[in-house]
């Protein structure tokens, strides 16, 4: 669905942000980037629904080139960005007005926009709040809400800049949970810039950016079973795969690049029944 081909962009102050970055991701797709601040993880993402244009090298986005000024509002039609804040993405009175916002730019009926208006809400389980003001949700629910403004006009891929960032644990679960639904059940390609290592376990792909690179790029596992290049990116492991790599240290047989809560419990709890033949090598 996007790919680039030796993507080059220094900012004007002529800092280089991105330096040949060469990427394919697929249709469907779930893609966590991680990287410390100043790494090129946000410059990337405005790369992929032409916010930025590249200084050398190419953007496709369905095999669009992002350079066709002719193309750009469908480009940002098919791929959608959710910002930290969500205050300001909100522009509606109530919350429909707002979902509504995307669909009446891209000159679509009145008909066609209720429609629209109506599955988002229903997707992001906020219809019962359609008549309220924004400004009255708590956090999470307004990024629901600027989610719901995305999926109104509906994109095959959906950016996450930092999203989670400003949320509390509870809004960060909600949202993250709605964007693996969406990813599942309808097919919705994911791109989740974020700093929480927790977070980029639930991603199918991890790509690791460092002073405009992709230095990493795999399977959770794999990434986190890299201790060497993580720390070298200046990246901590997640709390799970940091405990696991500690055990291991101390002579427990466990698996390396472990990262999700239940696959963490079910390596304990077949430790702890013994089923591995060597449960602690001394």
């Amino acid at each position: 669905m996007i790919e680039t081909h030796t993507v080059e962009f220094s900012h004007t102050a002529g800092a280089r942000a991105l330096n040949g970055v060469d990427l394919s991701i697929g249709r469907g797709d779930f893609i966590a980037v991680i990287g410390r601040n100043g790494s090129g993880k946000s410059t990337l993402a405005r790369m992929f629904n032409a916010l930025l244009l590249p200084d050398g090298g190419l953007v496709r986005v369905g095999g669009t080139d992002t350079r066709d000024g002719a193309q750009v509002w469908e480009i940002r039609r098919s791929v959608g960005m959710v910002f930290p804040n969500p205050d300001s993405q909100l522009v509606g009175t109530t919350v429909e007005e707002d979902v509504a916002f995307g669909p009446e730019n891209l000159g679509l009926p009145p008909e066609t926009i209720g429609i629209r208006v109506r599955d988002a809400l229903r997707a992001v389980a906020m219809t019962e709040h359609a008549g309220r003001a924004p400004h009255l949700l708590s956090g999470g629910e307004k990024q629901r809400v600027a989610l719901a403004g995305i999926l109104a006009m509906k994109p095959a891929c959906i950016i996450l800049d930092e999203a989670t960032a400003m949320l509390d644990p509870a809004g960060r679960n909600e949202v993250m949970e709605l964007i693996r639904r969406l990813n599942r059940e309808e097919g919705i390609t994911v791109i989740h810039i974020t700093h929480d290592m927790e977070e980029t376990a639930l991603a199918g792909r991890i790509l690791v950016l460092d002073a405009g690179r992709v230095v990493l790029d795999g399977e959770p596992a794999e990434v986190f079973a890299n201790v060497a290049g993580l720390e070298e990116a200046g990246l901590d492991l997640p709390q799970v795969t940091e405990l696991f790599r500690l055990l291991r240290q101390d002579g427990f047989d466990l698996p390396s690049g472990v990262c999700e809560t239940g696959e963490a419990i079910a390596a304990l709890l077949a430790l702890g029944s013994g089923e591995g033949d060597n449960v602690r090598q001394d």
